[in-house]
């Protein structure tokens, strides 16, 4: 049934014990204020930005709220239910809903992991880096490669394989042990001849890899085996290409 007014909401809403609540961001406060829940229903939304508290009038009658957010990127491709299997999926409910939760996760495949009241400005925020922002580095390499003359087809076509042998890498070895390039080997010289090249480009190229190179520094420095000095080094060669509110330090 498609759902567009009030009455068909609450149409549903009365012949389920569950209802998950898969609205734009914007529309969930004013869905749940237009439901009629009953005692021992629970609601729950799928975002991971919004508060499970825009479901409170739902409680006003006794029922449960929470929220259920897959950490998975739907691209709407046929399988995406298949690749879905292993996902990590966060849960905001107090008990029993919690547990009814947690249960449904395991049971489609999916990993369950809590998340506290409040902070889901921060989830969202990391779970950003870990899909488009991902796609925002990648776009940045793919335009400094075409700023040499490659092409755009040849540019991604390149990079996948060092994209999922990083990837592969880090999961085998975690993050820190997956480090290479310039500032896993303490290289100064080289980071520095780097910024020079994209500072001369404009924009702000390096800019983002200076950042970028402030959390290279944060897990190279992780390794039981990490030249401090060397690092230290870097960090002090990117420091005029920083912003002036960044800080100086790789925390």
């Amino acid at each position: 049934m498609s759902v567009h007014r009030p009455e068909d909401m609450n149409t549903v809403f009365s012949r389920a014990d569950l209802i998950f609540l898969t609205v734009p961001d914007d529309a969930i406060a004013t869905c749940a204020a237009h439901l009629n829940p009953r005692a021992g229903q629970a609601l729950v939304h799928c975002s991971g930005a919004s508060e499970v508290e825009l479901l409170a009038p739902a409680t006003q009658q006794g029922a449960q709220i929470g929220g259920f957010h897959p950490l998975f990127l739907f691209a709407g491709l046929d399988d995406d239910a298949a690749r879905m299997a292993g996902s990590a999926i966060t849960i905001e409910a107090d008990a029993p809903l919690s547990d009814r939760l947690h249960d449904l996760a395991n049971a489609i495949g999916c990993r369950a992991l809590s998340i506290p009241a409040g902070e889901r400005m921060r989830y969202h925020a990391g779970a950003n880096y870990a899909a488009s922002f991902l796609l925002c580095l990648l776009d940045e390499a793919t335009l400094l490669w075409k700023a040499i003359g490659m092409s755009e087809d040849d540019a991604r076509e390149a990079m996948w394989p060092l994209v999922m042998g990083t990837l592969n890498a880090a999961r085998e070895r975690g993050l820190s042990g997956a480090l290479a390039g310039p500032v896993s080997r303490g290289d100064a010289g080289i980071v520095t001849r780097h910024t020079e090249a994209l500072a001369s480009m404009g924009g702000n190229h390096a800019t983002l890899y200076s950042l970028l190179t402030l959390r290279a520094i944060h897990l190279a420095r992780q390794r039981p085996t990490a030249d401090n000095a060397a690092l230290d080094a870097i960090a002090h060669s990117i420091a005029p290409y920083l912003p002036p509110f960044a800080p100086k330090g790789d925390a």
